[in-house]
C-alpha cells in the first residue's frame, strides 16, 4: 500500500484541471473553492468529534499557515488565472516549475539534492513542456493571469517547505480541519470583494455537472489527495514528493484525451516518458 501511494496521489491530483473544466463554467473560482472548503468541514468535523481525534496543540498556527499557502494560495491562484484567460496548458507548465524551486530551497529545511536528482528534475520539466506544448496559447494572455499563476507556484512551493520544516507530523483529520478553516478565513474576503458573494451563493448555477464536480473536489481532491500528500510529505523528502507533480500534466492530458477527445500527440507521449524517467531519477535512492 505504501508503494502505491504516490501513484494513487498522482491519479487523483491530476483530476484537478478536469474538475475545473466541469465546474468553473457554473461558478466563480473563489466561490467554488469556498463551497469546496465548507464541504470538507461538513464531512470531516462530525467524524473527528465522533472519533475524538487529537488536536495538535502548540502547532495549530503552523498548520494553519501551511494550509492557507497550499490550499487557498495555490488553488485560488491557479483557478483565478484560468478564469481570467490563462490557458490550462501554460498554467500547468508554470506550476510545473515547483519541483525545481523546491530543490533549490531544500537546504533551508536541511535537505540536499544529489546530482542524479538534478538530472531527473531537468528531465521532468522538459517532459512537462513537451506534453503541454501543443496546448499553450498566448492569445488573450494578460499580466494578471501570469501574476496569479506565479503566485500559485510560489504559494504551494513555500507551503510544502513550511509544512515539512515546522509541522510534518500531525493527525491528518484534525490538521485538515484546521487548514481548511484557515483557508476559508483567507478566501472569504476576496470572494465578497471581487465576486460579490452573498450568503446564499446566488451566483452559483447548481447544475448536475457542477454538483458532481463539487462532490469530487471535496471527497477525492480535498480529502483523499490531500491526505495522501500530507502522508508523503511526512515520510519522504520534499524534493521527492514535489517531483511527483511532474506526472500531473501528462496524466491530465491522457484523461482529457479519454474524456473530451483532446489531441494527444507523439510529442506529448515523448514528454510523458521523459517526465516518468525524471521522477524515477529523483525518487531513486
Amino acid at each position: 500500500m505504501l508503494s502505491a501511494m504516490p501513484f494513487v496521489f498522482v491519479l487523483i491530483w491530476s483530476t484537478g484541471f478536469i474538475v475545473a473544466k466541469f465546474g468553473l463554467p457554473y461558478a466563480q473560482p473563489l466561490s467554488f473553492l469556498l463551497l469546496r472548503f465548507f464541504g470538507v468541514l461538513i464531512v470531516l468535523l462530525p467524524l473527528v468529534l465522533l472519533m475524538r481525534a487529537p488536536w495538535p496543540v502548540g502547532r495549530m498556527r503552523h498548520i494553519a499557515v501551511a494550509g492557507v499557502l497550499v490550499q487557498a494560495g495555490y488553488l485560488g491562484g491557479v483557478w483565478c488565472a484560468i478564469k481570467v484567460g490563462m490557458p490550462a496548458g501554460l498554467s500547468a507548465l508554470i506550476v510545473g516549475m515547483q519541483p525545481i524551486l523546491t530543490a533549490f530551497a531544500a537546504p533551508l529545511i536541511g535537505e540536499s539534492v544529489r546530482r542524479q536528482q538534478w538530472v531527473g528534475l531537468g528531465f521532468g520539466i522538459a517532459g512537462v513542456g513537451l506534453v503541454v506544448a501543443n496546448k499553450i496559447s498566448l492569445i488573450g494572455l494578460s499580466w494578471e493571469s501570469i501574476a496569479l499563476c506565479i503566485f500559485a507556484l510560489l504559494s504551494i512551493t513555500v507551503g510544502t517547505l513550511y509544512q515539512k520544516r515546522y509541522c510534518p507530523n500531525f493527525d491528518l483529520r484534525t490538521g485538515t480541519i484546521i487548514q481548511f478553516s484557515a483557508s476559508i478565513v483567507a478566501v472569504l474576503p476576496f470572494a465578497i470583494l471581487f465576486e460579490h458573494l452573498d450568503p446564499g451563493f446566488s451566483t452559483v448555477q447548481w447544475t448536475p455537472q457542477f454538483v458532481g464536480a463539487l462532490l469530487w473536489s471535496i471527497l477525492a481532491l480535498s480529502i483523499g489527495a490531500i491526505f495522501l500528500l500530507f502522508a508523503l510529505i511526512r515520510k519522504s523528502a520534499a524534493t521527492q514528493v514535489t517531483s511527483l507533480l511532474y506526472l500531473t500534466p501528462p496524466t491530465t492530458a491522457v484523461m482529457a484525451w479519454i474524456m473530451f477527445g483532446e489531441a494527444f500527440s507523439m510529442i506529448g507521449m515523448l514528454g510523458m516518458l521523459l517526465a516518468v524517467i525524471g521522477v524515477a531519477l529523483v525518487v531513486k535512492k
